[in-house]
Formats: C-alpha cells, structure tokens, sequence
C-alpha cells in the first residue's frame, strides 16, 4: 500500500487541516479526515500519485470559508497559492490537482476531467443515511432558523430526494461498493418517509 510522503502530510497537519477546525458540521475537520481516508483506500484500485490523492483530499473545501456556492473554485484558487506545495509538486501536478479540486463538486454537471476529480467526488460523498440526514438537518438550522418543524422536515426530504433520489443530481463517477449501498439505502429510506422521520428527529 502506497504511503503519503511524511514531509508533506507533517506540513498538511501542521498547516492545512487546523483551518478546518471553525467550518460548519458538513465541512468540519470530522469531514477532512473522513474525505482523507475514503481517497487513498479508493485510490490503491488506480495507479495514481498517492501524494497528489491526499494533498487534493486536504484541500478541496478549503474554500468553504468564501462561501459554498463557489467554494471549489475558491479551495483551486488556495492550494494553487501554497508554495510550499512546489517542495513536492512539478507545475503540472500542481495544474492537475487544482482541476480536481473544481471538479468535486457534487452539483457539477460534468464528468471530472481526470482520475484525481473521479477519486475525490467519490470519496467527498461519504453517502451514510443518518449522517446525510444530520448534516441536512444541521444546514438548515443555520440557514432557515424561522422554519417549524414540519417545513424542516419537508425540506430535509426534498433536498435529500433532490440530490441522492433516483432521478437526483449526484453521480458516482466510480460507483465504488460503500457509496452505492449507501446511496441504495438513502433512496429506500425515500420511500418510508416514517422511518426517515424517525432518524430525523434524533437530530431536529
């Protein structure tokens, strides 16, 4: 099995992932590592750059501090001003991760343009029923702090059927076997809206 460089992940522990440490429950440092972890396990099926899998891990939310709407553009932008990544990297790698990093992003509607996008959408969609229903709920608390808890519940369906249902908006571009089953269960649990009610109010 492949390792990560020690040089670089000391200097992306030291550097990088402490910026996490403020960003909401979907982005947080709980997030990182879990991200981290999924793309160099998904990564050992390809031969790819092990270093380059694990530093676009590290940095491709980043950005989220500039706003979510544009934050895999603005996570590019960051890793692409590191200089210290030069220590490790060539100019084109360097290119390379900065296009997967603004390929990631679950709401894209294209392909990822290399193998380095395909292995961190897969691995960023960590698609677990309780925890996606959390992270829902979590979200609009933040941002719809008006709503009862009927239209909490109405909008953590409808973004849940928006994005993972059958006809939803998120492609596995690797179909790896733990987000498939993931994402078979979230589209089951659609269909019993009791028990998906039940899990929701563990967190509302």
């Amino acid at each position: 099995m492949a390792k990560v460089t020690g040089l670089l992940k000391e200097y992306i522990f030291a550097n990088i992932i402490p910026q996490y440490i403020n960003f909401d429950k979907g982005h947080n440092i709980d997030h990182i590592n879990a991200v981290l972890e999924s793309s160099l396990e998904i990564a050992q099926a390809y031969e790819v750059d092990i270093d380059m899998v694990f530093t676009i891990a590290a940095y491709h939310d980043i950005g989220i501090k500039f706003g979510r709407k544009t934050h895999h553009i603005t996570s590019a932008e960051l890793m692409m001003k590191d200089k210290a990544l030069q220590e490790w990297f060539t100019d084109d790698k360097i290119i390379l991760m900065k296009e997967a990093i603004e390929d990631h992003r679950a709401s894209n509607d294209y392909e990822p343009r290399t193998i380095y996008g395909k292995i961190i959408s897969e691995a960023d969609r960590v698609i677990e029923p309780e925890i996606i229903i959390y992270r829902t709920v979590e979200y609009g608390k933040a941002h719809f702090p008006d709503l009862s808890q009927e239209e909490y519940f109405e909008r953590v369906c409808l973004h849940i059927e928006e994005k993972y249902g059958v006809n939803g908006y998120l492609k596995l571009w690797l179909k790896t076997e733990k987000n498939t089953t993931g994402l078979q269960k979230l589209q089951a649990l659609l269909k019993d809206k009791e028990r998906l009610k039940e899990i929701y109010l563990k967190y509302a």
